[in-house]
Order: structure tokens, then sequence, then C-alpha cells
């Protein structure tokens, strides 16, 4: 693409940014430079499917929500990982294991001036149960559903709220699970106003939103923009930023043309060639985070020889995990060989594995197999089309022949789904900030059968048993002292590495490139969200 035409489009965006937000005066063609109280963000946001909390569930739907609600308990963006107070100022569980109390703090408001009271709080996790949207299940598993969630979860007094679980859980575990956004409080009598048809407001919270959150929503406009205004009743304090405006450029070239003018603050989704393309450059700075997703590869029991433990171990040596780190992945990912990414509680470094095709071959001879031909399953994407090529390459050495079999992600989920791959290459990023919810898929199979259908659990779709670590997963998400639980995991994993069908190769890095002058800006690390209301310019 020509440099001139790209010059061009960062003149219509820098307008399109300015008309958005009112400034007329402001644009390429005026000055340089975005308002010292506005934050511009270039980021792909065409994945947001809804706003209402009880449904989101893609990465950038929840950036949005994380920084328009609140919930409960919390996340510090400058220290992630402490659980911090939230809606709730305080919690305690009593002595039976299964009955929480949180007190919750007085004088909150919604954005439509309504007191954020322990009753908005119950609905609010009551409709989440409810409407039974995909993040449901990260409540559902502590035993709520639609018939018992009004008598398991109850404002006990106007600041006070009750939830009784029907396991006494590991109390992290749970309050890990009540800072996803699904457990956003939602204003009740405002989203009521808007009910149709008993939704609980829920068509129109799919474009609107109701929280007290550090923002409100001024604008949304799908696959384009929205623009947040600051609330400046927020009781952490009103944010340095009183406007946040995100555009949705998919381009990362013209993010970067962008950036460089001064048009936006940051950009979210630059190439490792645009990165480097801007080091040196003294008014840009690339600020790294190491993000909760994962990239592995499996290999499906069903299919043999790849049953073989043998042949498994030797696939885990013919990967060269180094050799792609350190050249068409450089900065975008790091070398991470176990299913618990850094970050999460019992996350370990553990790096047991590394390139030796002479091992591998001795491997596979022992195993008796030769002239081995196998599938991998990728989804059509060039980044991980690119590391599906290397290990085909790789596994040439060592006389195994490698068809890529590529297909969109609806097509290879689909079979991946069914038990139907021989080697999957794929991603998978937490869905809440808690151990379990990957150990719950990559270490637990309670039913290997095909009838079974756990098509949400990875050990099942790899039609592993985990004999060997079903029960000490069930047992981790019980246990209550949390030094005892990482323990449990950092075993957990280390037995997983040794005997599963699964090969994880790296954790993502993104790579937030921002003007020298923002500060405090996190895209929410390895467990969370982005937070905007940390943010300031010097």
């Amino acid at each position: 693409m020509p440099i001139e035409r790209l010059a061009g489009r960062t003149a219509v965006a820098a307008l399109a940014l300015a008309a958005a937000l009112g400034l007329a005066a402001w644009g390429a063609a005026a000055r340089a430079g975005t308002p010292a109280d506005t934050l511009v963000i270039a980021d792909k946001i065409d994945d947001i499917v809804s706003l209402d909390p009880a449904e989101s569930f893609e990465f950038s739907g929840n950036d949005l929500l994380n920084n328009t609600y609140d919930t409960l308990v919390e996340l510090d963006p400058r220290k992630l990982g402490p659980l911090v107070p939230g809606i709730a100022e305080s919690w305690k569980l009593a002595d039976d294991g299964v009955t929480y109390t949180f007190k919750i703090r007085q004088g909150l408001t919604f954005e439509s001036g309504n007191p954020v009271t322990a009753e908005d709080a119950a609905w609010s996790l009551h409709r989440a149960v409810k409407l039974d949207k995909t993040p449901s299940f990260i409540l559902t598993q502590f035993g709520f559903n639609a018939e018992n969630v009004d008598q398991m979860i109850r404002a006990t007094g106007p600041y006070e709220l009750t939830i009784v679980t029907d396991k006494p859980y590991a109390p992290s575990f749970f309050y890990n699970c009540l800072t996803a956004v699904v457990a956003s409080v939602v204003d009740k009598k405002e989203a009521l106003s808007h009910e149709v048809d008993g939704d609980f407001g829920y068509g129109w919270l799919k474009t609107h939103t109701a929280g007290s959150g550090a923002y409100h929503l001024r604008s949304f406009k799908p696959i384009d923009s929205y623009v947040l205004e600051a609330n400046e009743s927020y009781w952490r304090g009103v944010p340095a930023m009183k406007r946040v405006f995100v555009r949705h450029v998919p381009e990362p070239a013209t993010q970067r043309l962008l950036l460089e003018h001064g048009d936006i603050d940051v950009a979210r989704k630059l190439t490792p060639v645009d990165i480097q393309g801007i080091e040196g450059n003294p008014d840009l700075k690339v600020q790294d985070e190491v993000r909760g997703q994962i990239r592995y590869i499996s290999l499906n029991q069903k299919v043999k020889p790849l049953d073989n433990p043998k042949v498994v171990e030797a696939f885990k040596y013919l990967i060269d995990y180094d050799g792609m780190v350190n050249s068409f992945l450089k900065g975008q990912f790091t070398v991470h060989q176990a299913f618990l990414p850094k970050g999460f509680l019992g996350a370990i470094d553990d790096r047991p594995y590394k390139l030796d095709i002479d091992k591998a071959k001795a491997l596979l001879a022992e195993a008796g197999v030769k002239d081995l031909h196998v599938r991998i399953f990728v989804r059509n994407d060039q980044d991980r089309l690119e590391v599906a090529q290397a290990l085909q390459n790789t596994w040439a050495k060592a006389g195994i022949t490698a068809e890529l079999r590529v297909g969109t992600g609806k097509e290879i989920l689909t079979e991946y789904r069914a038990r139907k791959h021989d080697i999957y290459l794929g991603d998978w990023g937490p869905d809440y900030p808690d151990p379990n919810t990957n150990a719950d898929t990559f270490a637990r199979n309670p039913d290997n059968s095909d009838d079974a259908q756990l098509t949400g659990i990875l050990a099942w779709r790899n039609a592993w048993p985990a004999s060997e670590v079903n029960d000490m997963t069930d047992a981790a998400v019980l246990e209550k002292d949390s030094d005892k639980r990482a323990k449990l995991y950092e075993e957990i994993q280390r037995i997983h590495q040794k005997v599963s069908p699964f090969a994880v190769m790296f954790q993502r890095i993104e790579q937030v490139a921002l003007r020298k002058n923002v500060q405090g800006f996190s895209a929410g690390g390895s467990i969370h969200s982005a937070f905007y209301w940390a943010t300031t310019k010097e």
C-alpha cells in the first residue's frame, strides 16, 4: 500500500476522531496531538457483540465494560493479582464454608443517579444466571440456577449481600470469579425501565450501559468507535482522562502512522515490523504486557499412533520453541510450556522440553513408528499458519510428513470439538482470573466417552481421560489455603507436562505502543481487561 494513501487515511481518521469528540478544531490538518484530558486509542474492536455484562465475552467488549461497571471484588491495575474492595468494601466467609457476606459501600451512585444497593448487586447476579448467556457458567459453576438463585443470592439488608454456594469451594476461587465482567453490578431500576417482555433490560443493555464505573458510555457505533465520559462522582476519584475515544482501526500500518503523527495516544494492534519501525522515535514508547493467551498443539488420542506415550513425548521435542520466538514471533510471544499462564496463582516457569531431533527420532524408534503422516488442523490466520509451517518443516527432519488442514475458525473448531482432528494448533485464553479456568479444561475430563459431548473441555476433545490429574484438579478447587492450592496446581502442571497429549509452546505478549506522555495505561495483564481510569498524561 502506497505511503501517500496511508498518510491520507490518517488525516481522514484524525478528522473523524475530532468529529466524534466534538472537537471541531482538532485534527491532523489543524495540529498534531490529542487533547490533554482525552485518551484516544486505535484498536480492532469488531469483536464486540453486546455491551450487556451478562452476555459480553469478547476482549473489546470486556475492555469497555471493565471501565463502565464495578464488581463486588476487583483488581488493582497497578498490581494485578491481589484482590481489592470494589462495590463491596469488605466481605467474610462463615464457618460453614459456603455462606459469604458482603458489606456494600454506601454513597455510591449509578450513572442515572440512582443509589447502589445490595438489591442491585443481588439482582445483577440473578439476571446473569437467568439470562443464561455464554459467560453465565462463571457463576453457575457454584450451584446457582434459574430456580434457586433468588434464594442463594439475597440482599439481607440495604447494604448487605449474602451468597450461599453449593459446596465449600476455595474462597480465592469464588472471589476471583466475582471480578469477571459477568458479575458486574447493574442499575436495577434503570435496566427495568427499559425492560421488554421480561428481558431484564437485555435488549437495551446490548447498546447502553447502566453502571457505577469510572466512565459512562457517551456513544457507541458498532465496528466503528465508542466514546466514554468520566464519572464526575466516581468513588475512587475523578479520572484524569475526561474522555476516552476508542476507534476501530484494523490496519496496523494505519495505527502506526496515526500514532507517529500524534493523532492517537495508544495503538494496540501493531505488528512486530511496526514495533521495530518506531524504535528510536523519542516521542513514542512500547509497553510489553504478558497476556493470558497460550498457544499449544494437542494430539488426538483416538488416532494411532498418536496415543503412544513415546510418540507424544517425541512431538514435544520436535518444536523449535526458541527459534520461533526469536524470529517471526519476536516480541509477540514468549516460550511457556505449562497450561497456566504466567500471572496466575500456581503458574510455573518450568521448560522441560527443547528442540532435540535426535531424541525425538529415538523415541519414535522405540515406539516402532516410521513414515508417519499427520494432519495439522489450523485456523486460516497468518500468525498461526507461520507456526504450523515451522512445525511442518521441523517434523520433516524426523521423518514425519505433516499436511496442513487449513480452514476458517468455525470449520476447524467444529472438527476439533467433534474429535476428528489429528493434531490441533490453537490458542486458549482464560475465562476468569483463577487457575481453575484452565485446569478445568486442560487437566480434567469426567467422562471420556464420545456420548459425553464435553466439547468445552480440551482434555475431552483430545480423548485424553486425564486419569493422572482428575482427582487433583477437583481437590484444588476446594482447597481453602491459597498457598497449598498454588502447590497443587504446580504439581498438576508438572504431571500434565509429562503425560498429557498437550504441548504448550508460548504465551502471548501484547506490545502496546503509546505516546511518551501517556502513563498508567494497562491492557489488563494476563488476568484481566484494560483499565482506562488509571491513565494520565504528563
